[in-house]
């Protein structure tokens, strides 16, 4: 039977398992390359995905962002969406800004979805700040029904 040992050097790193850590370093994540790049800003528009027997769909968060600032792409099975929030920069004389807390600037965010999505067919709307998409799926991967004869 094997015992347990604490290590004397708290404070040092196990150097073989932080190997393999960086080895597999983003491996099991989704793309956040485009998400690492804004959350500097602090604008990460918040998804929720949702797939149904027939489609995808996606609703995005972007609070006030006009719908022309909005762009979609859908390429290689990547969906892409970009947008711009943009501060209201009228102040008037006399006013004074006590505190700023809403976010304004352009950012980037992208999900890998599969090369099932039929992007002739994609849909989307926007309202109250919610961009809703919807994405078929293929006919070649849709789930097929089989039904069987009883004898």
């Amino acid at each position: 039977m094997s015992t347990l040992m604490r290590s004397p050097n708290r404070g040092m790193t196990n150097r073989w398992g932080d190997d393999i850590d960086s080895l597999f370093e983003g491996f099991f994540r989704p793309l956040r390359w485009a998400e690492e790049d804004t959350a500097e800003a602090g604008i990460v528009p918040r998804l929720d995905v949702t797939e149904r027997d027939n489609e995808f769909v996606v609703h995005a968060e972007m609070p006030g962002v006009n719908k022309d600032d909005i762009n979609i792409t859908l390429e290689g099975g990547i969906l892409t969406i970009s947008g711009e929030s943009k501060s209201d920069s009228e102040q008037k004389e006399g006013d004074r800004v006590i505190r700023r807390e809403r976010r304004y600037g352009r950012y980037v965010r992208s999900l890998q979805l599969g090369k099932e999505v039929d992007d002739k067919k994609v849909r989307a709307s926007y309202k109250d700040g919610i961009l809703e998409l919807t994405l078929p799926k293929a006919e070649e991967v849709k789930p097929k029904r089989i039904t069987v004869d009883v004898k």
